[in-house]
């Protein structure tokens, strides 16, 4: 992926020691304001050090794990901070912080047609993070839902941006989903190597992940798994595809009682045959074969018939 993101260079210090600082320049201020009776220098500069300990405050960072703090300086992007800790950077510097944590999508199924024309219910699950947060925040409509908000809590507003992103997934995953689904039949493909979405799932999940990939990159967002979880004909014609599926189960497994009486009838023959048992002319081995294949291949156990007379 083509990243746009750069990592914050700026001015930056421990938390820690800036907060000392912080402290000491606010006892400062409070030590200025009780000399300003015996002179207006003090009190000027106490109202300085008050604005400018105010704006300090501004630039305590806090960090953990997977998160990351995108750093803009009056309109003009400055880098991502993604550093784990307590830290204070610039505070004229504007914050806006994102989760680079993984997360899932389990949209509803769709209906879709497959490559046969064939009205189909199908569903996936993904799993996909931020990558590129300059891409995330400045190349897609990602902060409408937050600008409005404007007493909205840092939490908050990580919440209200990770439901634009999972948004702009979603729409995005629909549409892959259509598009890949489309290019399969179901079942039954017209030849051997064609693939279908029942029969070769690895390879479609794995069409599936380029596919979203190709489309999320603009956002710079990367799936890391996407996978079919339902498929399904569509209600109307479940029905019939369900009884042409029965008919094909049933053609195949006749096809195989077939293979397998021919063979114990032929195995049977010769037998009689090497074994000396009894000799059949054409006619007779005719009759048998009949009897046999009946026997063998009806779905009725078979009623016996005793014959006491003689073969010839």
């Amino acid at each position: 992926m083509n990243t746009k993101e750069t990592p914050y260079k700026g001015l930056c210090i421990n938390g820690f020691l800036a907060l000392l600082l912080i402290i000491i320049l606010f006892v400062a201020v409070i030590y200025c304001f009780t000399l300003a009776d015996s002179n207006s220098v003090f009190a000027i500069i106490g109202a300085l050090g008050m604005l400018l300990f105010g704006i300090c405050l501004n630039g305590f960072i806090k960090l953990e794990p997977n998160e990351a703090k995108v750093l803009v300086f009056f309109g003009k992007y400055s880098g991502t901070f993604s550093r784990t800790g307590f830290y204070w950077v610039n505070p004229l510097l504007s914050k806006k912080s994102v989760s680079l944590r993984a997360r899932n999508l389990n949209p509803e199924p769709i209906k879709v047609n497959d490559k046969a024309g064939n009205p189909i219910m199908i569903g996936m699950v993904l799993v996909w993070k931020l990558e590129d947060t300059y891409k995330a925040l400045f190349e897609i409509d990602s902060q409408s839902l937050v600008v409005p908000v404007a007493n909205a809590s840092a939490r908050g507003v990580v919440r209200m941006l990770s439901q634009a992103f999972e948004n702009f997934v979603r729409v995005q995953s629909d549409a892959a989903l259509r598009q890949v689904a489309g290019l399969y039949a179901y079942d039954n493909a017209d030849s051997a190597d064609d693939l279908t979405l029942r029969s070769n799932a690895e390879v479609i999940n794995e069409q599936l992940v380029t596919t979203l990939n190709e489309r999320l990159s603009m956002a710079g967002i990367h799936v890391i798994e996407a996978r079919i979880n339902y498929l399904a004909y569509a209600p109307e014609i479940a029905a019939v595809m369900l009884r042409r599926q029965q008919a094909d189960a049933i053609i195949a497994a006749r096809e195989k009682i077939v293979d397998g009486a021919v063979s114990m009838v032929k195995m049977a023959l010769d037998k009689l045959k090497d074994e000396g048992v009894v000799d059949l002319d054409e006619e007779r081995k005719a009759a048998m074969v009949s009897n046999l294949l009946v026997v063998l291949c009806g779905d009725e156990p078979a009623q016996p018939v005793v014959n006491s007379g003689s073969l010839y």
